[in-house]
């Protein structure tokens, strides 16, 4: 028998969260997001979209982390958002400015489909309305009124291109969209890698620009929206529905063998990421499931919570309550309450928030008053990150403490 027969596989690298990059409506970096969060302090905006309601972005200085103003100039918000949370992450791991480990940083981002020029739009609309639309017409305006920089600006991966271009992170890049599915499959794909010895270290997140009309008409369509009054995630059931957020939420992830070599300091350590596509056709199917994954993730048993991106919407919302209920002794955060949804974004926020939870020693405080969210008063080693999406895909992911 050849030794190949005989050889055994190497064992996978242990994957360590080295960097955190946050920046959403309760401010920029994981201090700032932290001491908002054991403040129950929450930022909402019921009045400038209403009857819609939005979790605004916090002012932050673009200057900090896009130091040129054409660059800024030529990103939408959605990317200035993003750019700007990865460089935090950047800073977070250590590694910013460091040429030869991000001339290899592999980089996943998941990302939208980009925003509109509402101007144009409407104009266009407009005058199909009123029969001013000659042949052509459509090709003439999009020709004329929509700059070249707007153009690239409502493509996915240019948020990845921007980050390139700031930040200097020049590995191969990834781009996934697919809603919030889309942050789990960045996780997961970063993790593999890493895990099988084919990258070293990577970036991975996504970012969302909540406050557009566009994105509001897009999802009222489907009767998404939370309207007329804010209210917590668990408490939406007679009024459904999400409240958009804008947030930017970027990890640093790399074996533990090259963060060891540079002296780097872990938050925490991944261990499984695991993604499914229930049918959604009969009642329970997505809390059915939610406990296929669950199983998959081998879960703790005790020193253990459950970090949840849910979105209010339903039914999927009551189904991973009912999933939630199997599993009682889990103290259960919904970063939708505080946050609100933040599509692609929410799964990266929720792995940010696990891992900042593990190395801080405490599961942040709940905003929650609907008695589903018990307080935790040991520290977490182990915390699940869930991710149902509103219309479809689920996922979650281990965040462990590390020994």
């Amino acid at each position: 028998m050849s030794d190949a027969a005989t050889s055994k596989p190497e064992p996978a690298a242990e994957v360590w969260i080295t960097g955190i990059g946050l920046a959403t409506s309760l401010g920029e970096g994981v201090d700032a997001n932290w001491d908002a969060l054991n403040q129950a302090r929450i930022n909402v905006d019921e009045k400038t979209f209403a009857p819609y309601i939005v979790h605004p972005f916090a002012p932050v200085n673009l200057d900090a982390q896009i130091p040129k103003k054409g660059d800024q100039r030529q990103m939408e918000a959605w990317q200035r958002i993003g750019t700007y949370a990865a460089g935090l992450a950047l800073d977070s791991a250590g590694v910013k400015g460091n040429k030869e480990i991000l001339g290899r940083m592999d980089m996943i981002v998941a990302a939208g489909g980009g925003e509109r020029d509402l101007a144009v739009d409407t104009a266009i609309l407009n005058a199909e309305a009123r029969g001013n639309s000659a042949p052509g017409f459509l090709n003439e305006r999009l020709m004329s009124d929509l700059r070249p920089t707007l153009f690239l600006a409502q493509l996915s991966n240019l948020l990845a291109g921007n980050i390139a271009i700031v930040h200097g992170v020049t590995g191969s890049s990834r781009t996934f969209m697919g809603e919030e599915v889309a942050g789990v499959d960045a996780a997961r794909v970063a993790l593999a890698r890493i895990a099988a010895g084919q990258s070293d270290i990577a970036l991975i997140g996504g970012s969302q620009n909540g406050e557009r009309k566009d994105l509001l008409v897009l999802y009222e369509f489907g009767d998404f929206n939370l309207k007329d009054k804010y209210v917590p995630v668990w408490a939406r059931g007679a009024q459904p529905g999400f409240a958009l957020g804008s947030a930017g939420a970027f990890l640093v992830m790399e074996s533990r063998t090259h963060a060891t070599a540079r002296g780097a300091k872990p938050f925490a350590r991944l261990s499984r990421v695991v993604a499914d596509h229930s049918r959604r056709k009969q009642p329970g199917d997505v809390r059915k499931t939610l406990e296929t994954l669950w199983a998959k993730l081998g879960p703790p048993e005790d020193g253990g919570a459950i970090i949840t991106g849910a979105t209010g919407t339903e039914p999927a919302t009551s189904e991973e309550r009912a999933f939630l209920a199997e599993h009682p002794n889990f103290p259960v955060r919904a970063t939708g309450t505080v946050f609100g949804h933040t599509m692609e974004t929410q799964f990266p926020l929720g792995l940010g928030l696990a891992a900042l939870s593990i190395s801080r020693g405490a599961l942040f405080r709940s905003a929650d008053s609907s008695g589903i969210e018990i307080e935790m008063t040991k520290p977490p080693t182990q915390i699940v990150v869930v991710g149902a999406g509103h219309w479809r895909g689920e996922g979650m992911a281990l965040v462990e403490a590390i020994r």
